[in-house]
């Protein structure tokens, strides 16, 4: 068991990363000459020869250009979450927009193949991406906060636990700093959400945000933008959740018994492609725990006045559970996937090492701690 000296010193949750700030300052060295120095002994035969369990539980990143965890750090991932979720976002949103037609009028939109030929027969081509900027707004808003706080959350709650117990329960730490996160993520999408579900889901009532919004507040009121928050907390914190602690898991077990060869040792390329395999897996897992309250969210946002048990009426709880999931499983694990991908190559563009992996083995002739 670590001892409270290695628990205090270590601000930085080692089985995620190894940062190259604490070699900058010397506090590796600080730590063992103190030791050393406590027990009688010399500093150099401590240094080569003992390794704490911190150590041993550090996963090696590349030379970073920006410090772990500074202000610089979370700025960046921040900017990775606007990329991979507003340009993935809008980039599928005429699936979207189908999913949302099948959601809220089944009767005409019967099917996936239906549903875009109906879309195509009465709104052409154009039809496809209406609500497209209301998406990329609203998505990008969510994805800045989505992933910059996830980093930010990951490590606070890690730093208050300590680096054994955050070792130990890891994807408890994920599954609370993904759920903190996406909390605040929602707040900030909400509004675009409602603007982008009435503009997909009826015909005539705006062209899009620029129209779409004054009257859809003069309609509702400005409340009214907010009208959908909680089931969206419904969907998207339980998707969120999923998202990030299956994505850590299966990065990890990919790392561990797919691929030969530490993380550490394999190509930007290939890390990459563990990256968008990881997510569209994980995208698989998000779309089947989100979809009923994504059927409500639509429901909602296109009904005034409607409240979710009108939506259980209507829908039924089977159809609440399986109304549009296909598409939704289809159109999410791509997503996802590819949010992670432009997310992690982001990261490798900065100089920041990808998300996940897989924890080293112990040093040789080192005795592992638990």
């Amino acid at each position: 068991m670590a001892s409270r000296e290695d628990r205090g010193r270590s601000l930085i949750p080692s089985f995620i990363y190894s940062s190259s700030s604490s070699k900058m300052f010397g506090l590796e060295a600080v730590a063992r000459t103190s030791r050393g120095t406590a027990s009688g002994l010399s500093s150099a035969p401590t240094t080569m020869t003992t390794k704490t369990a911190s150590e041993r539980l550090v996963i090696p990143a590349p030379k970073e250009k920006i410090e772990m965890y500074s202000p610089a750090f979370y700025a960046a991932c921040t900017a990775g979450g606007i990329f991979s979720c507003g340009l993935t976002h809008m980039a599928v949103t005429p699936l979207d927009l189908v999913k949302c037609n099948m959601q809220i009028d089944p009767a005409k939109y019967k099917s996936v193949r239906s549903g875009f030929g109906v879309l195509l027969k009465e709104q052409g081509i154009k039809g496809f991406f209406r609500g497209w900027v209301p998406t990329l707004l609203g998505y990008s808003a969510q994805g800045a906060c989505k992933f910059g706080f996830y980093e930010f959350f990951k490590k606070y709650y890690s730093d208050i636990v300590g680096p054994e117990y955050a070792a130990k329960y890891k994807t408890l730490i994920y599954l609370a700093g993904s759920a903190s996160a996406e909390l605040i993520a929602d707040v900030a999408l909400c509004p675009m959400e409602a603007v982008k579900v009435r503009v997909q889901t009826q015909p005539g009532f705006a062209r899009g945000l620029s129209d779409g919004l004054p009257k859809f507040v003069k309609s509702e009121g400005a409340a009214g933008l907010y009208k959908g928050l909680v089931p969206l907390w419904g969907r998207q914190i339980p998707y969120t959740m999923m998202k990030f602690a299956s994505f850590e898991t299966i990065v990890e077990m990919m790392y561990k018994y797919a691929i030969p060869k530490p993380k550490d040792q394999c190509s930007k390329t290939l890390q990459l492609g563990v990256s968008f395999a990881g997510g569209y897996v994980a995208g698989v897992f998000c779309a089947i725990v989100s979809h009923p309250a994504d059927n409500l969210v639509s429901f909602l946002n296109n009904a005034k006045g409607a409240t979710a048990g009108d939506a259980v009426k209507q829908f039924g709880l089977w159809g609440l559970f399986t109304r549009g999931l296909p598409l939704r499983i289809v159109m999410i694990g791509t997503l996802t996937g590819a949010q992670w991908g432009i997310y992690d190559a982001f990261k490798v563009f900065v100089g920041l090492p990808t998300t996940g992996g897989a924890t080293p083995a112990p040093a040789a002739g080192v005795p592992a701690k638990y």
